[in-house]
Protein backbone atom coordinates (compact mmCIF):
# COMPACT_ATOMS: atom_id res chain seq x y z
CA UNK A 1 0.00 0.00 0.00
CA UNK A 2 1.37 3.47 -1.23
CA UNK A 3 1.92 6.08 1.83
CA UNK A 4 2.02 9.42 1.41
CA UNK A 5 4.80 12.14 2.21
CA UNK A 6 4.12 12.80 5.32
CA UNK A 7 2.95 9.00 6.37
CA UNK A 8 6.24 8.01 5.29
CA UNK A 9 8.47 10.87 7.86
CA UNK A 10 6.62 9.91 10.44
CA UNK A 11 7.45 6.28 9.79
CA UNK A 12 11.14 7.16 9.16
CA UNK A 13 11.45 9.38 12.08
CA UNK A 14 9.77 6.49 14.67
CA UNK A 15 11.95 3.75 13.03
CA UNK A 16 15.03 6.17 13.40
CA UNK A 17 14.53 6.74 16.99
CA UNK A 18 14.06 3.12 17.73
CA UNK A 19 17.19 2.21 15.50
CA UNK A 20 19.08 4.84 18.16
CA UNK A 21 18.43 2.59 21.25
CA UNK A 22 21.58 0.73 22.91
CA UNK A 23 19.82 -2.72 21.99
CA UNK A 24 19.61 -1.26 18.38
CA UNK A 25 22.73 -0.38 18.05
CA UNK A 26 24.07 -3.53 19.37
CA UNK A 27 22.27 -5.53 16.77
CA UNK A 28 22.98 -3.56 13.80
CA UNK A 29 26.94 -3.42 14.55
CA UNK A 30 26.53 -7.19 14.71
CA UNK A 31 24.66 -7.53 11.28
CA UNK A 32 27.54 -5.33 10.22
CA UNK A 33 30.17 -7.37 11.29
CA UNK A 34 28.13 -10.59 10.03
CA UNK A 35 27.85 -9.10 7.22
CA UNK A 36 31.55 -9.08 6.26
CA UNK A 37 31.34 -13.03 7.11
CA UNK A 38 28.59 -14.72 5.71
CA UNK A 39 25.91 -13.98 3.80
CA UNK A 40 22.26 -13.52 4.81
CA UNK A 41 19.29 -11.66 3.72
CA UNK A 42 16.50 -9.32 5.20
CA UNK A 43 13.30 -9.07 3.79
CA UNK A 44 9.84 -7.88 4.37
CA UNK A 45 6.35 -8.04 2.53
CA UNK A 46 6.89 -4.57 1.60
CA UNK A 47 6.50 -4.05 -2.22
CA UNK A 48 8.05 -0.76 -2.92
CA UNK A 49 11.52 -0.85 -0.93
CA UNK A 50 11.68 3.24 -1.32
CA UNK A 51 8.82 3.73 1.37
CA UNK A 52 10.06 0.70 3.74
CA UNK A 53 11.62 0.05 6.84
CA UNK A 54 14.37 -2.00 5.29
CA UNK A 55 15.54 0.82 2.79
CA UNK A 56 16.22 2.84 5.79
CA UNK A 57 18.29 0.00 7.33
CA UNK A 58 20.10 -0.82 4.40
CA UNK A 59 21.51 3.10 5.08
CA UNK A 60 22.05 2.68 8.28
CA UNK A 61 24.38 -0.95 7.61
CA UNK A 62 25.86 0.86 5.12
CA UNK A 63 27.40 3.51 7.38
CA UNK A 64 28.69 0.72 9.38
CA UNK A 65 30.31 -0.37 6.78
CA UNK A 66 28.21 -3.51 5.91
CA UNK A 67 29.26 -5.65 3.39
CA UNK A 68 26.21 -5.64 0.30
CA UNK A 69 25.70 -8.16 -2.53
CA UNK A 70 23.73 -6.85 -5.87
CA UNK A 71 20.77 -8.99 -6.68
Amino acid sequence: MPVDEKTWKTLQRKFLTEMKTPIARRELALLSALSKEIDFAIGCYCEDETCCHRSILRELLEDLGASFVKS
